[in-house]
C-alpha cells in the first residue's frame, strides 16, 4: 500500500513512496563502512564548518548531508578515491547550509556519469518551511532539483530505507536539550514562532554490535534521539555513534548529563565530528571511560567499519 507523507502548507506537493519490502524493526546488517567526508578537521582534502559521511551498507550506498561549500565534498570524494556516480541515496538532516551546501553540484557534476545519481533525497517533516528572518536554501533547492527529476521523499515519522536502516524522521524534544543555535523563526498560518528545527533526523542501523547512530548536528538532542530509536525502532544498546552533536556549546553540567545517559545507553564507540566540540569529545571520553581508540574527534577521510571499528585520520589519532 502506497504511504503519502505531507508536510505543511509551504510545500507544493507530497511525495508517494512504496516500501520496497516489509519494514521488519529486527532486521541487522552485516556490513558498515561509514567514511567522513565534511568536517573541520583534513588530514587529506578539504576541511570545513559542516558534515557529510559516506554510508556503505551491505551493498547499498547513502550520502549523508553534502557539506557547506559546493565543491568540498566532491573534492574530497577524488582525493579519497571514493566514486560517489554510484550513490542514488541522499539523507539530509535539516535545511542548513553547512549540511545541504554541496548538494546541487554535486548532483550537476555526478549525473553526467549516471544519471541517477543522488536523484532520491530523503528529507524529514518541515524542511521546507519558510523562515521569517534566515534564508531557507532548501526552498530553492527542491524547485532546482526537481525539475531535473530528483524526487525528494518526506518522512514524517521512523522508516526503514533498507533492512536493518532507519530513518528516524522528526524526533520529538521530550528533554530540553536545546542543542541548536540562532535567532531564527518559522512562518505559520499563526504567526511566527522558534525555529527548533523541526525536521532535525538522524539514521539508526541495527547490526548484531547494537545500534550504530549517525547525525548530522543532533540539533534534536542526542539523548531525545536515542530515546526515540528505543520507543519507535529497536531496544538494542547503543553501539556507535557518528557525526555531529552539537554539544560545542554545552556546559559542564549538561556534558555530565548527556555522558550519565550515554552510558546507560551502552556506547561503547564515537567519532564526534563537526559541531560536537573537542572538549565535549574528551569530557564524553573521560566520562565512558573510553579508549582514545574508541572515541576520536572526526576527521575526513576516517572511518567507521563494523568488522574492524573506528579508523581516525592521523590528525585525530
Amino acid at each position: 500500500m502506497a504511504l503519502i507523507f505531507v508536510i505543511n502548507v509551504y510545500v507544493k506537493a507530497a511525495t508517494v513512496i512504496t516500501p520496497r519490502f516489509d519494514q521488519s524493526k529486527s532486521d541487522q546488517v552485516n556490513t558498515l563502512k561509514i567514511t567522513t567526508l565534511s568536517t573541520m578537521l583534513a588530514d587529506k582534502g578539504i576541511g570545513e564548518w559542516g558534515y557529510a559521511a559516506l554510508i556503505e551498507v551491505d551493498g547499498h550506498k547513502i550520502l549523508f548531508d553534502t557539506g557547506n561549500k559546493p565543491k568540498t565534498v566532491l573534492q574530497n570524494a577524488l582525493d579519497l578515491n571514493i566514486d560517489l556516480s554510484d550513490v542514488e541515496d541522499v539523507f539530509l538532516s535539516h535545511n542548513h547550509s553547512d549540511h545541504t551546501g554541496g548538494l546541487l553540484t554535486l548532483r550537476n557534476h555526478l549525473k553526467q556519469k549516471n544519471p541517477k545519481a543522488l536523484s532520491r533525497i530523503h528529507v524529514a517533516e518541515g524542511i521546507f518551511s519558510k523562515r521569517v528572518n534566515a534564508e531557507n536554501d532548501m526552498l530553492i533547492l527542491k524547485d532546482s532539483l526537481e525539475s531535473d527529476g530528483v524526487i525528494f521523499i518526506i518522512h514524517k515519522q521512523q522508516e526503514a530505507l533498507f533492512p536493518g536502516v532507519w530513518v528516524t524522521g522528526p524526533i520529538p524534544r521530550l528533554h530540553d536539550e536545546r542543542n541548536w543555535s540562532g535567532n531564527s523563526q518559522i512562518e505559520t498560518p499563526n504567526g511566527p514562532i522558534e525555529d527548533r528545527i523541526p525536521e532535525d533526523q538522524s539514521m539508526a542501523i541495527n547490526t548484531a554490535k547494537g545500534m550504530v547512530l549517525i547525525s548530522g548536528c543532533g540539533h534534536a538532542g542526542i539523548i531525545n534521539t536515542l530515546e526515540y530509536i528505543k520507543a519507535h525502532i529497536n531496544e538494542a544498546k547503543l553501539y556507535a555513534a557518528i557525526g555531529g552533536f552539537h554539544l560545542v556549546t554545552a556546559n559542564d553540567a549538561h556534558l555530565k548529563w548527556t555522558g550519565e545517559k550515554l552510558k546507560a545507553f551502552g556506547l561503547k564507540k564515537i567519532i564526534g565530528a563537526h559541531c560536537t566540540g573537542i572538549n565535549a569529545l574528551y569530557a564524553l571520553r573521560i566520562q565512558l571511560n573510553l579508549g582514545r581508540s574508541d572515541a576520536v574527534v572526526g576527521a575526513v577521510g576516517d572511518y567507521f567499519d563494523l568488522s574492524s571499528g573506528i579508523h581516525p585520520g592521523f590528525i585525530a589519532r
